[in-house]
């Protein structure tokens, strides 16, 4: 199963992934991690998105991609995955269908999270208070301002995904502001009941074998009919030979 998952930042896109991780064996690739881990690495990619990614800016394309790229090829992304975080933009999703349709994969949905703007900036103000309270670190990005330059990025670049997608026939939009047991089970629903699946070589190659064996039964057939005219010739002058013994015995003469 390949799915996406859209929505602005605090939808709970992450909260969803780790339970259809869970439920579903696939695997989470979270462009926001990936890039997290870069910066934290100090990796030439790392470096390069750092400043950015505090401004709470959207990374390039090409870099985004090319990370997907290396990840998506994996074994076991092969089996199923849930991008979240990505595609942010138009021309990403147009990148990324280009590179599944060359692996020869399908999406088989895209779920969008909807929310309410402001009652999500005070979702993530209640989260930031209750972090802090117990102590816990907080991204650099965890603040009302860096959210509020996000949700506008979000508008701009992100959300024409949803006409996008739904163009394609495989949008399903979810209310993101239900409970979170009410969002799971609104895109249990909205899933598809038989994922998508690339065909592999080996099935393909086993259609071309099976045709070949059929062909066997049909050359079987031709040396039936052959073996049927042969016993047919054979059968004529044994029944000639038949009626003129009859004609002797009634006292008439064969002719030479």
């Amino acid at each position: 199963m390949r799915l996406i998952l859209l929505g602005p930042p605090g939808a709970g896109k992450g909260t969803q992934a780790l339970r259809l991780v869970a439920k579903y064996g696939l695997v989470q690739l979270s462009t926001g991690d990936m890039l997290r881990a870069a910066v934290k690495a100090a990796t030439p990619v790392g470096r390069k998105v750092k400043d950015i990614m505090e401004r709470g800016g959207l990374c390039p394309d090409d870099i985004v991609v090319s990370i997907v790229a290396e990840r998506i090829e994996q074994p076991d992304a092969r089996k199923g995955f849930i991008l979240d975080g990505f595609p942010r933009t138009v021309p990403q999703a147009q990148a990324l269908d280009r590179m599944l349709k060359k692996r020869g994969i399908k999406l088989d949905a895209v779920i969008e999270l909807r929310v309410d703007e402001d009652a999500l900036l005070k979702r993530i103000e209640n989260r930031i208070a209750e972090m802090t309270a117990r102590g816990e670190p907080l991204r650099s990005d965890d603040n009302p301002a860096v959210l509020r330059q996000r949700l506008v990025a979000y508008r701009q670049q992100t959300a024409p995904l949803v006409a996008y997608y739904r163009k394609q026939n495989v949008l399903r939009t979810v209310n993101g502001m239900a409970a979170i047991a009410d969002v799971a089970a609104a895109i249990d629903k909205a899933l598809p009941a038989e994922p998508s699946a690339a065909r592999p070589k080996s099935a393909r190659n086993g259609v071309k074998k099976a045709t070949g064996k059929a062909r066997k039964p049909q050359a079987a057939s031709r040396l039936g009919k052959k073996s049927s005219k042969r016993a047919s010739s054979l059968r004529k002058p044994a029944a000639a030979h038949k009626s003129a013994a009859r004609k002797s015995k009634n006292g008439e003469t064969a002719r030479p």
